[in-house]
């Protein structure tokens, strides 16, 4: 076991509340804890926010071992609070489903942007994306990394009305902290297209929201019926307009998905 720690802050409410709850946040693939920034002054309001950059991303290292989703569970929990609201954006969703699944003590609620338990479609999961797009990015990855990296994120941003800032703002910020190590972003694509938690989200008793772009080529709308249908208590949101990146496209729609479902679910008053 790797004693590398990943790089994280943990940023004050600023309510000044004695004893705020805690949320932690968890970017995608190929990005950083930057991507987080335009909503972080509203979610600190309510909340006391440690963010993480995911292992050989922004400013973390690549601690030793396999890099799959229970190495990146394993990695997260060691610099989580006790005890959170977790919130996981698209890769970072995967991360805190599994979290919540497998080690509920340290979930009070779990919030899932653009996410998906499975992110490949398949006779049982049919509303995914094929299987081919995300096989398309591996194959080219080793030719191309950077330009696998640009097209990638420019899916991310297709179909929102505001295509161009939004993928302006990803270019902006993505080599922030410097280049991403390409096992992070290799391995990344395979938990991507190979992870499936469907039946895990059976597991999963914390409340739940699962928020959906209108939009998202990545993750289509239709898995939000499916995951209702796996996952019968979550509630979940679809935003307008918007596609891979709401909190990005809509920062104050995004924050206000949030927070009504927190209040309704008393983990903010």
């Amino acid at each position: 076991m790797s004693n590398l720690t990943l790089y994280y802050d943990t940023y004050a409410c600023a309510s000044g509340e004695s004893n705020p709850p805690e949320m932690i946040l968890i970017h995608g693939w190929g990005l950083h804890s930057v991507i987080w920034d335009d909503v972080m002054p509203g979610l600190l309001e309510h909340f006391q926010v440690t963010i993480v950059d995911l292992p050989g991303l922004g400013r973390s290292p690549m601690p030793g071992g396999d890099y799959d989703l229970d190495y990146l569970v394993e990695h997260v929990l060691k610099i989580a609070p006790a005890k959170a609201v977790w919130v996981g954006w698209s890769l970072g969703g995967l991360v805190a489903m599994q979290v919540a699944a497998k080690f509920p003590e340290r979930v009070s609620g779990l919030i899932t942007v653009a996410s998906s338990p499975k992110y490949t479609s398949s006779a049982r999961w049919p509303s995914a994306m094929s299987d081919e797009v995300l096989q398309g990015f591996i194959n080219i990855f080793e030719e191309d990394s950077e330009g696998t990296l640009i097209r990638f994120l420019a899916l991310q941003c297709k179909g929102a009305q505001t295509l161009k800032r939004d993928i302006r703002y990803l270019k902006e910020i993505l080599f922030f902290h410097g280049l991403p190590a390409q096992k992070a972003l290799r391995s990344g694509l395979h938990v991507l297209k190979d992870v499936d938690l469907i039946d895990q989200l059976e597991l999963i008793q914390c409340p739940t929201l699962h928020i959906f772009g209108e939009a998202d080529h990545i993750v289509p709308v239709g898995v939000s019926g499916a995951i209702k249908s796996i996952q019968p208590s979550c509630e979940t949101s679809v935003i307008k307009g918007v596609s891979h990146v709401p909190f990005i496209s809509a920062p104050d729609l995004f924050l206000q998905a949030v927070y009504d479902f927190l209040k309704d679910k008393h983990l903010v008053s």
